[in-house]
């Protein structure tokens, strides 16, 4: 079987224009994928050279495909599963700069580098007072960054035209503002003249940014098939789902440089993202944090499973439909194609994700997630929203840690598992009694960042929920509630 490398694979050349630091799947299976896709349908002509930030990584063995790799993007589109698979093209090749200095130094004096791109986790973007500007090289990736901008400076003599439009990929809020904040103090740490203070604020273009697609990685179990399919041998083989969505905040003239219309990506460059991290914050990982402890309840372990089950998948549609997109401020057309392109993404057949790997930390999740939702809902529409207040209790009930007699291997912070373990302790299940309990819960400040029985009913309604749950179980409780919608089912 033959490797994959441009001797048995005829792939195209590319002018380089993308510098990136990160080697991982996500960036390979996200933005590179966008590159080849502009590369494709347009006249983008951007090649990749990527940085290995850390001084292991997978730089020199991506050399040995000549930057070469598959994409598979396996998931629902248009309510049909969807498998497809392509080579990317437009990685030039590799640089570990621990090992090649010089070949890293050298891409700040290459004038047609444009772009820089980075993921290096959410840990990556840090300041590190021992990094100096004469290290080979600096250890943070911002000051990797810094230094490559001065030596750049330095050799164009300030021309603006050398600068970079930065788009950090970590998942960190304002990363690019972040990013840019720590390049300049690097320039203060190290004395470096303030007309490269000043090149950096003009001729650089710092973009925050907000990522969205799903990853899962190398399809180790799967590559004996995969490489009989591909008919040669892949060592950098990634899998993905269709769906992504990049949104850039920056300035409207950068839609002018990156020709995404043409190739039809879901691209979109913004002056204000928040209201796209707050649609996904609330829309996807709220309804994967709101449906977790009911589903899982209910006996369901997998996303899968819980939105084609007629009754949690009709409980996760309402609340999505129902009680979080009416909070949100952006086109109703915008927030209804998201939405069905999140069930979708939930329906994916090729990923199995599980319940109680969402479940880490679902206290801390559920009030950055779920919380703003349900205050939102009850200040617009003055009632209580249903479902989420129904998840809530579920919530409750999940941190007793008892599925039916089983064991939930709750994973939280030690002061949080140990405060509801006490509740529960003390809780006979009688009415008056959950009723203590949820008011003890909801008026835990550190929990929720305020006591949640100030809002009229909502002590009592929960109580409720949680009455009908520890009594009557999930099944019943559930679809009890949903009942006006759903035929119950047993």
């Amino acid at each position: 079987m033959p490797a994959l490398n441009r001797t048995t694979y005829p792939a195209s050349t590319y002018t380089e224009k993308v510098l990136q630091f990160g080697e991982g799947n996500f960036l390979r299976a996200f933005t590179d994928w966008q590159i080849h896709q502009m590369n494709q349908k347009s006249n983008f002509d951007a090649g990749v050279v990527i940085v290995q930030p850390l001084a292991t990584g997978m730089a020199e063995r991506l050399n040995e495909q000549d930057g070469l790799y598959t994409v598979y993007l396996e998931g629902i589109q248009e309510g049909q599963p969807s498998r497809t698979h392509e080579v990317i093209e437009c990685v030039t090749r590799g640089i570990n700069p621990y090992e090649h200095y010089e070949q890293y130094e050298a891409l700040a004096y290459q004038p047609e580098l444009r772009w820089i791109i980075s993921n290096t986790t959410e840990a990556g973007i840090a300041f590190n007072s021992t990094d100096q500007l004469a290290d080979r090289p600096q250890q943070s990736y911002p000051g990797k960054l810094t230094s490559l901008l001065y030596r750049r400076f330095r050799h164009f003599h300030g021309e603006e035209s050398k600068g970079f439009i930065i788009l950090p990929c970590e998942l960190i809020d304002h990363n690019g503002d972040e990013l840019k904040r720590i390049v300049l103090q690097y320039a203060e740490l190290w004395n470096l003249e303030p007309e490269f203070g000043a090149w950096v604020h003009q001729a650089n273009t710092f973009c925050s940014t907000l990522v969205d697609r799903i990853v899962p990685g190398y399809p180790k179990q799967r590559m004996p098939e995969i490489t009989a399919e591909l008919g040669y041998e892949d060592q950098f083989v990634v899998v993905g789902e269709p769906f992504h969505l990049l949104v850039i905040e920056g300035p409207a003239w950068i839609e002018q440089e990156l020709p995404f219309a043409q190739a039809h990506l879901h691209i979109k460059v913004v002056s204000d993202m928040a209201p796209y991290r707050t649609r996904k914050v609330r829309i996807l990982n709220g309804a994967h944090t709101a449906m977790t402890p009911v589903a899982y309840l209910y006996g369901l372990n997998t996303v899968a499973e819980a939105v084609e089950h007629p009754i949690t998948g009709a409980f996760v549609q309402s609340l999505i439909q129902d009680e979080i997109i009416p909070t949100l401020d952006l086109p109703a057309d915008e927030l209804e194609q998201f939405a069905a392109a999140v069930m979708e993404r939930f329906r994916n057949p090729y990923v199995e994700h599980f319940l109680m790997s969402i479940s880490l930390n679902s206290i801390s999740k559920f009030k950055t997630r779920d919380l703003p939702t349900l205050t939102s809902y009850i200040e617009q529409q003055h009632q209580l929203p249903a479902k989420l207040v129904f998840s809530l209790a579920a919530l409750i009930a999940f941190y007793k840690g008892d599925r039916s007699g089983e064991r939930i291997l709750l994973n939280d912070d030690e002061a949080v598992l140990q405060q509801l373990a006490e509740l529960w302790k003390n809780c006979d299940n009688s009415q008056s009694s959950l009723y203590q309990l949820v008011t003890a819960v909801l008026g835990e400040v550190s929990f929720w960042g305020m006591n949640l029985n100030s809002y009229a009913g909502l002590t009592e309604q929960v109580t409720t929920n949680l009455y009908h749950i520890q009594h009557q179980g999930m099944v019943v409780a559930l679809q009890e509630l949903m009942a006006p919608s759903v035929t119950p089912t047993v």
